[in-house]
């Protein structure tokens, strides 16, 4: 059997690796094991690093928002109160989701950093990978692969009320809340802003 590889780091480059090396770090809890000679590494766990800043010499290259290309980086939590509060704490020190959808097969909260790159953090909305596949081939996830956005700040306010994670990770439980925006949308909007 051939074995299957486990994603080691993410490497973004940056012409601004300060104002980034502080918004990963924040966003992830991490800290800096190196950084010089245009590199800056970070972890947040037992790799050595996960993010990798470069800063190439040279004049800074903007990429168009259509232009093909990383969309996102994903980052997932154990469960659903490790992403609720990992966002409190980040929307106390003004880090704030564009788009936080409901998949169906996740939760995910977007976040976008400075230079303009995604960072999903998630939990798996099943417990066995076999159950989000069968998920992904049934109906509701065919109707709409992307499926809705919800009020985080609601399903906080749920969640300290008591009400079960089983319910929150939900696409009803989403689709019960405010009606917002697709999240289609909201990445349009916050590529504009």
């Amino acid at each position: 059997m051939v074995s299957t590889p486990r994603l080691a780091h993410v490497v973004l480059q940056t012409a601004q690796p300060d104002v980034l090396t502080d918004w990963y770090c924040r966003l992830l809890d991490g800290h800096v094991v190196y950084s010089g000679k245009g590199l800056t590494f970070i972890t947040f766990d037992d790799e050595h690093h996960r993010i990798a800043l470069l800063t190439l010499p040279g004049p800074e290259q903007v990429r168009p928002p259509s232009a093909p290309g990383m969309h996102h980086v994903a980052f997932t939590f154990d469960d659903l109160d490790g992403l609720l509060e990992r966002y409190q704490s980040l929307a106390q020190q003004g880090i704030r989701p564009v788009a936080p959808v409901q998949h169906g097969v996740t939760t995910s909260l977007y976040y976008r950093d400075p230079d303009g790159n995604y960072a999903e953090m998630q939990i798996d909305n099943f417990p066995i990978p076999d159950e989000a596949t069968a998920y992904m081939e049934g109906p509701e996830y065919d109707a709409d692969p992307v499926g809705p956005a919800f009020d985080v700040d609601l399903m906080v306010a749920a969640r300290a009320q008591g009400a079960p994670v089983a319910e929150l990770i939900r696409r009803a439980w989403a689709l019960s809340g405010p009606r917002l925006p697709h999240p289609w949308e909201l990445f349009a909007a916050a590529e504009t802003a």
